[in-house]
């Protein structure tokens, strides 16, 4: 009797305990994709970046339309021009595609790379303030939702985070 009473008071006091500091050593999770597509300076970031790329765009295919314009009227010349005029009309027009290609492709590289700075810039501002909430709140870890199969949604972080964020960084500088 006596040993039971030691054994089940031992039982209680572990299972208290210990229960508390488990409790508070739950895993949260907060999901990136969401941190830096809904706060205000990704939502700001992106904006700027698909006006910049629409404006880049619809000034190639204005430039598209020309050169197949010219091309049009290259082709209805071939029999009046000579055949060196034809050339020299055909090769100055595949020089022109190939710039349009270019400027194309300049156009893609420096949104990706803005993108690219935009989305390094958030994280390096978003790792300071998980931290200081972590500190604050005594959360030992923090995982990434894509890494997980189910979890409750009381332990997602996500929109405090964001709402962190969005009271330390209002904007990004793109250039």
């Amino acid at each position: 009797m006596y040993l039971k009473k030691i054994i089940l008071i031992l039982f209680l006091f572990f299972s208290f305990g210990l229960s508390q500091p488990l409790l508070s050593d739950l895993p949260y999770y907060i999901d990136y994709k969401y941190i830096l597509n809904q706060s205000t300076a990704g939502k700001k970031a992106q904006e700027t970046l698909k006006n910049t790329l629409n404006k880049g765009i619809t000034s190639i295919k204005d430039k598209e339309k020309k050169i197949l314009e010219e091309e049009k009227k290259i082709i209805q010349q071939k029999k009046i021009l000579s055949p060196e005029d034809y050339k020299k009309k055909i090769t100055d027009l595949r020089k022109k595609v190939t710039a349009l290609q270019s400027e194309r492709n300049k156009l893609l590289d420096k949104t990706a790379k803005q993108r690219a700075k935009a989305k390094n810039t958030l994280l390096k501002t978003l790792n300071p303030i998980i931290k200081e909430h972590m500190a604050s709140k005594n959360i030992k870890i923090i995982i990434a939702k894509k890494n997980l199969v189910m979890a409750d949604e009381s332990l997602d972080l996500t929109k405090v985070i964001v709402d962190l964020l969005n009271k330390k960084l209002k904007s990004i500088n793109l250039n």
